[in-house]
């Protein structure tokens, strides 16, 4: 029986493993397993919520080997160290609790077939203080350390008698994560007031967000990101465009230009690049994003029985340009990356890749959401705002869904979490 291993159990290789496991997997025609460093998947485009304590990892996320046994594949939790591909093996790291004691020894698993599938992290681009004083939100424990530093600057300020203390967030990156964050922050500042923290509101909360390009968003249409910022304005978020960061220090931002950008709570989300250890590894063909190199196939350029996909993947298109990293990028690599794999297995022509992008869509909380969608039979976009972009947002979340869980699952999990959400806090507070 042919082994398949699928390191990574983001957005691209959760759904990759549920497709496996159900079309291979099930039928016992190969071994499906998952590799994480994590026991708990969630959804990437929602790191930001579970940062500002909106949605919970219990019922918002999915536990790996709960979701292994009901779709016939095997979890390993661990980190890969090392990638042997002259004897087909990946080694994991030992895994150690909090207080240093081993809990798994050092194991090594064999392959016919790995899929590198290991997302990406923020990329700093070397900036001096970043790594010591700002937070991430590449990770749900990342997503996590940044919401007890949050609710701890709540309470901070809710405490204080002196009505014009305001707690100072600032965002370095104004692009989807930025932007949707700033305005998570507003919400969950008014949110507080009806938790125990009676003093706290949005007045009591200033966000600057800090981006390089010209304008923030600047992937996206102009129509969108004069949208958003028109919204993110008139919440009180200090938007500053063209505005490069030299340093980061415990009490905020330095600039090029030599102004200080106050903050309690720094935060880098300006870029991203693949984990560096793809590189360090020094097997595969490269780019200078650190992502792995690949054939209209998927296949890595150096090894046929390597693939790569999500945002670890290097796919130039035809125009030159790199397949962004992107959730839907992610989404329909999977499905490629599935369909070859199988076609590997029983020797058949395999398919190519190729990026159709669906349009991009900017939730900023409660108060707007905006976006554009790509026709179908076109090259033209539609702008959309409102309640149809809501929508809209929303149904990417369940096709997520019902991808990873199958459609019963899918809408069971959908409803369950609507029944929470009416039923249950609105703000985690732990």
């Amino acid at each position: 029986m042919k082994k398949i291993v699928v390191v990574g159990g983001g957005a691209g290789g959760l759904e990759l493993v549920t497709k496996l496991a159900n079309s291979l997997g099930k039928k016992r025609q190969a071994e499906i397993i998952l590799v994480d460093k994590s026991r708990t998947h969630v959804w990437k485009p929602l790191l930001h919520e579970v940062a500002a304590g909106v949605i919970d990892k219990f019922s918002d996320g999915v536990d790996y080997r709960m979701h292994a046994v009901k779709h016939h594949y095997r979890f390993e939790l661990g980190e890969v160290s090392c990638i042997r591909a002259e004897s087909r093996t990946i080694t994991l790291l030992a895994l150690h609790d909090d207080e240093g004691e081993q809990i798994l020894p050092e194991r090594e698993i064999r392959y016919d077939y790995l899929v590198m599938a290991v997302g990406s992290k923020s990329n700093d681009f070397g900036t001096p203080g970043v790594s010591e004083h700002c937070f991430f939100l590449d990770s749900l424990a990342q997503a996590e350390r940044f919401h007890k530093a949050l609710l701890n600057q709540l309470l901070k300020i809710n405490n204080d008698a002196t009505d014009d203390r305001v707690l100072h967030v600032a965002i370095v990156g104004g692009g989807a994560t930025g932007t949707e964050l700033a305005a998570q922050l507003y919400h969950v500042a008014n949110l507080a007031r009806a938790y125990g923290m009676p003093e706290m509101s949005s007045r009591r909360i200033k966000v600057s967000i800090i981006e390089a390009d010209k304008r923030i968003l600047p992937a996206l249409p102009e129509r969108i990101a004069n949208s958003a910022r028109s919204a993110l304005v008139k919440l009180g978020v200090e938007v500053l465009e063209e505005t490069r960061v030299a340093s980061a220090a415990k009490n905020g931002f330095q600039t090029t230009e030599g102004k200080h950008i106050q903050a309690d709570l720094l935060v880098w989300a300006a870029g991203v690049k693949a984990p560096d250890f793809l590189t360090q590894l020094q097997l595969f063909e490269t780019n200078r994003a650190n992502q792995i190199l690949v054939k209209p196939s998927l296949q890595s350029t150096c090894f046929d029985n390597i693939l790569a996909v999500g945002d670890c993947c290097g796919f130039k298109q035809a125009d030159n340009t790199w397949v962004p990293p992107r959730a839907q990028s992610a989404h329909q690599m999977a499905a490629v990356a599935c369909k070859n794999l199988v076609n590997l297995i029983k020797g058949r022509e395999l398919a190519s890749f190729q990026y159709r992008d669906y349009g991009s869509l900017v939730h900023l909380s409660r108060y707007s959401t905006v976006g554009s969608l790509m026709g179908a039979l076109s090259n033209n976009s539609m702008f959309i705002e409102g309640r149809l972009a809501k929508l809209v947002y929303l149904s990417l979340y369940n096709m997520h869904q019902f991808a990873i869980h199958g459609y019963l699952r899918g809408i069971i999990v959908l409803l369950s979490r609507k029944l929470g959400n009416i039923v249950g806090m609105r703000l985690k507070l732990h």
